[in-house]
């Protein structure tokens, strides 16, 4: 089974490098065709290794993350949709911190939680945030509260996936951590090439970062149910 289940991740691998190659040429137009696939083979790849525990409402979270991704990359192949494709992910991330607190063991209880040092652990993620919007506000026209929003979620997301340290196996851990922080990195990457300069990498680094990321954690919650220690 776990030989047939890998074939989607191939699905996902050739998708990923041919949309990377159309970026390189410029072939903007082969990119609707390569682009929907990326997310497609993590999505079936995922959705195939959970089905013994597709009730779960840790299953159900990530799933709902990758589809809203999948809606999300599919929205934002056209620029005047990009609020909508904001929006997509916005509530990606949601799932993703839903699934985040799932996937630990006894997540701390607010009153147990030390906000002081919760805060010190994530300032280099606010400062990170903090930089990004000084960068892009002054463009952002009417889209200023629904950025601040996806902002705030995202930050959120990156955060939850940090508080998971030492409440899962390492290597859970760190895919996630690592996954959710080259999400942040291919997002803010999108909001700077849009709202403030362009840079000529800016597609490979947006599109290179954010599947790495995507697999990053999947598989690091695949390692959290191989072993939730």
């Amino acid at each position: 089974m776990r030989d047939k289940n890998i074939i989607w991740l191939y699905l996902f691998l050739a998708a990923t490098m041919a949309d990377l190659a159309f970026l390189i040429e410029g072939n903007f137009e082969m990119r609707f065709f390569s682009k929907p696939l990326i997310l497609l083979g993590l999505i079936a790849y995922f959705y195939r290794i959970t089905r013994p525990i597709a009730s779960t409402l840790l299953t159900k979270s990530i799933l709902g993350a990758l589809i809203f991704s999948w809606f999300g990359d599919i929205l934002l192949m056209w620029p005047q949709l990009f609020v909508y494709g904001l929006g997509a992910f916005m509530m990606a991330h949601i799932c993703y911190i839903i699934g985040f607190r799932f996937a630990q063991k006894s997540p701390s209880q607010l009153e147990h939680v030390n906000f002081v040092k919760s805060f010190l652990f994530n300032l280099p993620i606010y400062l990170a945030a903090a930089l990004v919007y000084y960068l892009i506000h002054a463009n952002l026209g009417n889209l200023k509260i629904p950025v601040i929003a996806y902002i705030i979620v995202i930050v959120a997301m990156v955060a939850t996936a940090r508080e998971r340290f030492k409440k899962c196996n390492p290597a859970s851990f760190w895919q996630v951590f690592i996954g959710a922080i080259l999400f942040f990195i291919s997002d803010g990457a999108i909001a700077i090439s849009r709202f403030f300069r362009d840079f000529p990498e800016s597609g490979i680094v947006i599109m290179g970062t954010y599947a790495i990321a995507q697999l990053l954690i999947v598989m690091g919650i695949r390692s959290y149910l191989i072993d939730p220690k």
